[in-house]
């Protein structure tokens, strides 16, 4: 949905009034309020999805979820096919699958009682994905990785491809350390010699925080014809990654999904491209209303944004880690600030004494308001498990290594829960 934000507003008649030397707060001043499909049903046997969902204004944060609405498609032999809300989406109530010469069509009804419907539609020709390919090139200056795209449809009736992809990539954090520093608090303080606010305890992790997965979506649109080829074979870069980007810097992971589109389906597509990669909604691009294969049978001017595409899908994944694509290649960097070892300069972003004496060099409290609020990490500075305690054991304060969060709990930015699909 984040990719459409720019195509609404473009689409919403806005009359913007803007200053040549002043910066101008961009606001909506004329808005019409449509609704947006988002709906490709496909011959995978599986609980379909819709998405329903309204335009919105310039300055608002994003669009809101149609909720409310009965939806259902329907195929030229009577059967029907129910969809209901959940999360944001509509699921099929039941698995099923688009079937070759079968035409379907879409029925949406609103909570406020406009009907929608769209145009029968049929399953394009089925032509699997052959192969996903990473391939070392240099682009535009840049040495990487391009993840290419196979396929090829030898009756010549494919023609017109989209693409989605899905990529998912290891991180493992450098500063990691088995055992975690909790910090607790008194209250009301305790005190003695100076404020005692609480004392740091050590103790073994029970969750994983060393080895993280984090997942992502393509944001953009991805396309390609072979209408002008002498055989309907594709061979597309779907994505770049820089050798020098973290998120192969351990093992990495895509899935590529290939959807099938009718011609019609694809020039819908493809003309939301070219508005979403408009350098600005003011630019001299403006084409007023992209036309929809979606109608409303309440009003027939009202405006109806989105597609419904019955399109034949398949998906390849591929898996590599970074030696096996840049056996020769520094590994590259880690994207937080873990530096080993810590420079002389820096000594005081990292290091804290531990004790709660008045004297200036005391961080104690300082210390358990970077773990509490989860700004540092534990290192290291005491030997074992258990409290450290004020002036150390019998002698000076300890010094306690504090890296920050990201360096060693990579549950701070990423998921610890391993995908079922992961191979390593």
């Amino acid at each position: 949905m984040d990719r459409l934000k720019h195509i609404f507003v473009t689409l919403l008649l806005i009359t913007i009034f803007i200053s040549c030397t002043e910066p101008y707060a961009l606001q909506t001043n004329t808005f019409e309020d449509v609704i947006v499909v988002e709906a490709t049903i496909t011959n995978e046997f599986k609980k379909q999805e819709i998405k329903l969902s309204r335009s919105y204004r310039l300055e608002d944060n994003g669009p809101d979820f149609e909720a409310g609405a009965t939806v259902f498609v329907k195929d030229d032999l009577g059967n029907q096919y129910n969809f209901e809300e959940n999360d944001g989406k509509y699921i099929s109530t039941s698995e099923f699958e688009a079937i070759a010469g079968r035409n379907y069509q879409l029925h949406i009804t609103t909570n406020d009682g406009k009907s929608y419907t769209s145009s029968n539609e049929k399953l394009t020709t089925v032509s699997p994905l052959q192969e996903l390919i990473p391939e070392v090139v240099v682009k535009d200056g840049v040495k990487g990785v391009q993840i290419v795209a196979k396929s090829f449809d030898p009756s010549s009736t494919a023609k017109y491809y989209r693409y989605e992809y899905e990529e998912t990539y290891k991180i493992i954090a450098p500063k990691w350390t088995y055992l975690r520093a909790n910090a607790l608090v008194f209250s009301p303080p305790r005190t003695g010699a100076g404020v005692v606010t609480g004392y740091v305890e050590l103790i073994p992790r029970t969750e994983e925080a060393r080895v993280c997965y984090t997942s992502k979506t393509s944001k953009n649109i991805i396309l390609t014809n072979t209408s002008n080829l002498s055989e309907d074979r594709v061979i597309l870069p779907t994505r770049f990654i820089s050798s020098k980007d973290y998120i192969i810097m351990n093992r990495y992971s895509i899935l590529v999904k290939q959807y099938v589109e009718n011609l019609a389906s694809y020039t819908y597509h493809q003309t939301l491209k070219k508005l979403s990669n408009s350098d600005s909604t003011l630019s001299q691009n403006q084409p007023g209303f992209i036309t929809s294969n979606v109608v409303s049978t309440s009003n027939l001017k009202e405006k109806v944004l989105g597609y419904f595409s019955v399109n034949s899908y398949s998906e390849k994944r591929v898996f590599f880690n970074f030696q096996d694509i840049f056996p020769s290649e520094a590994i590259p960097l880690y994207p937080y600030d873990c530096p080993d070892p810590i420079p002389g300069d820096r000594e005081n972003e990292f290091y804290f004494k531990y004790c709660f004496d008045p004297a200036p060099d005391c961080a104690a409290v300082n210390i358990l308001d970077l773990l509490m609020k989860r700004k540092s990490v534990y290192y290291s500075g005491y030997p074992g498990i258990g409290t450290i305690p004020s002036g150390g054991l019998g002698g000076p304060a300890p010094t306690l290594l504090l890296y920050p969060i990201q360096c060693g709990d990579c549950t701070s930015f990423s998921n610890n829960i391993k995908p079922i699909f992961w191979i390593d």
